[in-house]
């Protein structure tokens, strides 16, 4: 037996089904039935898209795919991070494939089910802002500066009034292998200072040698410990620390910034050690730590692994050390893991531990490695993880200077700037604000972050009206921020207007309703809606529709005739039917008997047939009275360039005996019906 679920949701207060197409129709030719399934979970829905809906609809795979053919990724990716559709990732052509996913949650709806989605889409957007938000991201090196300075010695790693970044960055870029396609942004971090660098000279004084600790090596779980000890490895969570004794992981989870550090640096930590997958390791977000120096490092001879090394490693019971290892690998790319296969393990593997997106970018899938690494934890019974240091003998992670090359030393400002791939250099992009680590401090933020979109509304306007004190009004203009949401930091830009007393975010964001439905397995776009009128009493529907088809007749013929009580013209006493067309919201039909409309008001009628009377009333209620009543239900909608957005109403009418009509409308402007046809007009068989 067939059980169709079917919600009849809320339209005013009372129930209504609309769907696009004879729901029947679908079911009875699903693909792969000898006939109706056994369960069919079909409904009809309201449903207002959520900020998770429209991050997943862009992560869909058959959008992608689609957006990537169209050159449009990165404003599908925009779609996804800002949560409006825009007039090339629009919500007909990409929402019928995220319907099917089982990240929606209605995914499991079968053929014959309808949903009107209310969604936001932004008009007027910048074309600049999905090109910013896909922006790359450089950081300049030691190295970048001393080519900048023209010296491995004499510089400073900042730009100073002689070295402005507008004259370098271009080169930097080059010189980096960063070039990118047409209109490619990068936003480039650097350092500056107002003063000018004097170099000596002379040798500057030496200084002590950083005392390295003897603590590591005797640590036990839950120990206090303070570690004298040097960065020999970095990954995107964290760093190796090792002093004389040994060497551990210190965790810093999301919050690490792996560019801030470099192998070298000495630092001072005090912190309680734990543990997590077999390896000791010590919790930096709770740990007191800094960077007093910076050394040179050399790595002691690593243990060389074999798979059957591998295969014992994965099954210790017991917390160790971070252990310095070399082994020769395969490499298996999987989305994001990265995994080493070994020759002779039986069950183990090598995996990458928090690899940083730059280590990533070394290996390829199949290919044959040499890799060195901290060996720090087990996971999952079979896999062996490694913070590594090197592939092939080429180091992965930056390294610190160890010498001193300033007589004096200057002030620095860590500054954002962003810059555009013309097609032949990279040019300062001068018409975007970009918010600054001096400023994400000043609006006091802890990182060089906004948290939220709650603080980028509230801090950018105040931002833009410090940066902008005689802006006028209507005045335009992007800010580009990093923003922290869903555990990762992302380019955003935003448009603001000022409106003469503050600025307004301005992305033209307005929301819309569109009809999808699944037939054959596959969602739709639909604008058309199909309304079926049942009929009899109380059926809400009906009640509704012919309730306002009554209201109609009251306020635009018999109050413009002058009848100023109900009973004294078409509308009877009791106000809920008439007998100009004969809707009635009390038997749920229309009645179109000649004598009862004759009865109701003799002088509509005076010296017609009934056969006169019964075709006008047919007339009234198709041409006036039901395109009347539409217009005060759906005032939403709205004709489309290049589709006939359709309206159909089932309807019952009464002779003495009950027969079942269609009629259908299209949609010439905003809520008005145009009548198309009605099937009471079809010939005689």
């Amino acid at each position: 037996m067939k059980k169709n679920i079917y919600n009849i949701l809320l339209l005013g207060g009372i129930a209504m089904a609309m769907v696009g197409c004879d729901v029947n129709d679908w079911n009875d030719h699903l693909d792969g039935f000898e006939g109706d399934p056994a369960v069919s979970d079909m409904q009809a829905l309201e449903y207002t898209f959520t900020a998770a809906d429209y991050s997943n609809l862009a992560a869909n795979s058959a959008n992608v795919a689609k957006a990537a053919e169209l050159d449009l990724a990165n404003e599908l990716k925009t779609v996804g991070s800002k949560g409006y559709f825009t007039d090339k990732i629009t919500a007909k052509d990409f929402i019928p494939a995220f319907l099917s996913d089982p990240d929606f949650a209605y995914f499991s709806l079968s053929d014959g089910s309808a949903i009107k989605i209310t969604y936001n889409v932004a008009g007027n957007l910048p074309e600049e802002i999905p090109g910013i938000e896909a922006a790359g991201t450089y950081k300049l090196s030691e190295s970048d500066y001393m080519d900048i300075w023209g010296s491995n010695e004499d510089f400073v790693e900042a730009f100073a009034p002689s070295k402005v970044p507008a004259k370098f960055i271009n080169d930097v870029l080059d010189n980096a292998g960063e070039v990118g396609e047409e209109g490619a942004y990068m936003l480039v971090q650097y350092n500056t200072t107002n003063q000018e660098p004097i170099f000596s000279t002379v040798e500057p004084e030496p200084t002590p040698a950083f005392p390295l600790s003897d603590v590591i090596g005797s640590v036990a779980l839950d120990d206090v410990v303070e570690i004298n000890g040097v960065i020999t490895a970095i990954c995107q969570r964290g760093y190796i620390l090792t002093d004389n004794s040994g060497s551990i992981l210190i965790y810093y989870g999301s919050a690490f910034v792996p560019d801030d550090w470099e192998i070298g640096n000495c630092v001072t930590i005090s912190g309680t050690i734990s543990s997590y997958g077999k390896g000791f390791q010590i919790d930096g977000t709770t740990a007191t730590a800094s960077v007093v120096d910076n050394m040179a490092y050399t790595y002691p001879a690593p243990k060389v692994l074999t798979g059957a090394d591998f295969d014992a490693m994965v099954t210790r019971t017991t917390d160790e050390l971070a252990t310095y290892c070399k082994f020769d690998c395969t490499v298996a790319i999987s989305g994001n893991y990265y995994n080493f296969k070994i020759d002779g393990a039986e069950t183990a593997q090598g995996s990458i531990y928090q690899g940083t997106a730059a280590q990533k970018a070394v290996f390829a899938d199949g290919q044959a490695a040499t890799v060195c690494g901290y060996f720090v934890s087990i996971s999952s019974g079979k896999f062996a993880n490694f913070v590594i240091t090197s592939v092939n003998g080429t180091p992965v992670s930056k390294r610190g200077a160890s010498t001193r090359k300033a007589a004096a030393d200057v002030p620095t400002t860590v500054e954002y700037a962003l810059y555009q791939y013309t097609g032949s250099a990279w040019k300062a992009v001068t018409n975007v604000d970009v918010v600054n680590p001096a400023d994400y401090k000043s609006m006091g933020q802890s990182y060089n972050n906004l948290s939220s979109a709650t603080d980028a509304a509230y801090y950018l306007p105040r931002y833009l009206a410090g940066k902008h004190p005689y802006a006028k009004e209507g005045d335009s203009k992007i800010v580009c921020y990093y923003l922290y949401s869903g555990g990762k930091t992302s380019i955003v830009a935003d448009n603001y207007k000022f409106d003469g007393t503050v600025w307004v975010l301005d992305n033209g964001v307005v929301t819309e309703t569109a009809q999808f439905v699944r037939n054959k397995g596959a969602w739709m776009y639909d604008p058309n809606v199909t309304i079926t009128l049942p009929a009899g009493k109380s059926q809400p529907l009906s009640t509704l529709y012919y309730q306002a088809c009554t209201d109609w007749v009251w306020a635009n013929v018999d109050q413009k005739m002058g009848v100023t009580e109900k009973g004294k013209g078409y509308v009877t006493s009791y106000g809920n039917n008439e007998y100009y067309c004969g809707t009635s919201a009390y038997q749920g039909n229309v009645d179109i008997r000649p004598a009862k409309a004759k009865e109701q008001y003799p002088e509509g009628y005076e010296g017609m047939t009934d056969d006169e009377i019964t075709q006008l009333m047919k007339d009234r209620f198709t041409k006036e009275v039901l395109p009347g009543a539409l217009a005060t239900l759906h005032p939403e909608a709205a004709p489309i360039d290049g589709l006939d957005v359709l309206y159909t109403i089932n309807f019952a009418v009464y002779t003495g005996s009950t027969s079942e009509y269609t009629v259908v409308y299209k949609v010439v402007g905003k809520g008005q019906f145009e009548f198309v046809s009605c099937t009471w007009d079809a010939p005689a068989e």
